[in-house]
């Protein structure tokens, strides 16, 4: 099967939020495709380093580091380790960091990754390939443990009926394939107006859990504020609430821009212990144009932040 290319979203937007410039370091989080560590590569004389916790990312990288030698360097890990990552490579503290969170669209349409109910293939979804798969899971969770997978992971209302269905199938034989998932997931919930197949949220669901997701947005967070020398900016595109929840809520606390008290009350003095300026009040919105012409930007979400000079330390292990 020939795979579409992966198609960086909100390029343009996340490119301004960085703020590339000449002779700076920057850390593409995600790498992936490279397509933001290709953007910031482009607009200014400056050195990126890929990070990327698949395998095949890395491999595919090769010929980008070879095209920028010594300007990009792509590293295999978890952006969560960012910080320890480039300490051990002499690199202390970067000028900008970019995160694109979630699955890829190399890896969705891989039906042997196991990420798509859209194809059938192994029921796997580990990013690092290594590890306890989604079939792990399915296979061996309780039914109340996977109840709770998805409710938490997946949003889905019907996650009680879901858990249900799966252990009663696998009673009959081993769930291993995504199609026998997503059919058993379809038997379960009912098909809503809005056109979502009713499988999405409970593979969503499986995804996070087996990768770890949302923990690993949590330490990349905390390492990017560690990482980020003062003036340096995050950029974080986010796909669903729970995500753009976690940015928003550490965003938030880092920030002068938490809410007052009151109103009437003056605002804290600067270098008052935030440790980011935020540079996105909200969350933007890819354009109508480019979710036309790339569909899967229709959740994204982007938020931004400026690193000020107030040490992390002062917020180490929290939240």
């Amino acid at each position: 099967m020939t795979q579409a290319p992966h198609v960086p979203v909100m390029l343009r937007e996340v490119v301004e939020a960085v703020a590339p410039r000449d002779g700076a370091v920057y850390v593409d989080g995600t790498f992936g495709a490279g397509g933001y560590a290709r953007a910031i590569l482009e607009a200014a004389r400056c050195i990126v380093w890929g990070i990327d916790r698949d395998p095949e990312a890395v491999d595919r990288g090769g010929p980008m580091a070879a095209e920028y030698a010594g300007r990009l360097t792509i590293v295999a890990g978890r952006f969560g380790d960012m910080d320890q990552l480039l300490a051990d490579n002499g690199i202390r503290s970067v000028d900008g960091v970019a995160l694109d969170l979630g699955v890829s669209s190399m890896q969705i349409d891989q039906a042997e990754r196991g990420f798509s109910f859209q194809q059938d293939g192994p029921l796997d979804m580990r990013m690092e390939k290594s590890g306890p798969s989604a079939a792990d899971v399915v296979n061996t969770a309780s039914e109340q443990d996977l109840a709770d997978i998805i409710f938490r992971f997946g949003e889905e209302r019907f996650a009680r009926r879901v858990a249900r269905a799966i252990v009663a199938a696998r009673i009959s034989a081993p769930i291993l394939r995504t199609g026998q998932l997503a059919a058993i997931v379809r038997g379960a919930v009912p098909r809503s107006t809005d056109g979502i197949d009713p499988a999405t949220r409970t593979f969503q669901a499986l995804r996070i859990h087996v990768n770890d997701e949302m923990g690993e947005l949590r330490r990349g967070l905390a390492a990017a504020e560690r990482l980020l020398a003062p003036g340096g900016r995050l950029a974080v595109v986010s796909f669903h609430s729970l995500e753009d929840r976690e940015v928003k809520t550490f965003l938030k606390a880092r920030s002068a821009g938490a809410p007052r008290p009151s109103r009437h009350l003056p605002a804290a003095p600067a270098g008052g212990g935030a440790t980011f300026r935020l540079l996105t009040r909200r969350a933007l919105h890819p354009t109508a144009a480019e979710v036309a012409a790339n569909p899967r930007a229709r959740s994204a979400r982007l938020r931004a932040a400026e690193r000020t000079a107030i040490p992390a330390e002062r917020h180490r292990g929290a939240p």
